[in-house]
């Protein structure tokens, strides 16, 4: 069974903790609303190699097979 994107957490996150209104929260990247919660706990992550954004990539295809 694949990973899949946490998104309870993540509107949590973003609606609970950052208390954005939904359209904000529904508008930001994934990398906007990473960098918020990097700016609301202070961790800031490295970047990624290549071997993590290949398996991101795998796991998280801009297209189904269906589109």
């Amino acid at each position: 069974m694949a990973d899949t994107f946490p998104w309870r957490d993540a509107i949590s996150f973003g609606l609970g903790r950052l208390r954005l209104p939904s359209g904000a929260f529904w508008s930001m990247t994934p990398r906007e609303l990473a960098l918020a919660m990097e700016g609301f706990t202070g961790r800031i992550g490295g970047p990624l190699d290549r071997g993590r954004l290949n398996d991101l990539m795998t796991r998280y295809p801009d297209k189904s097979d269906g589109e």
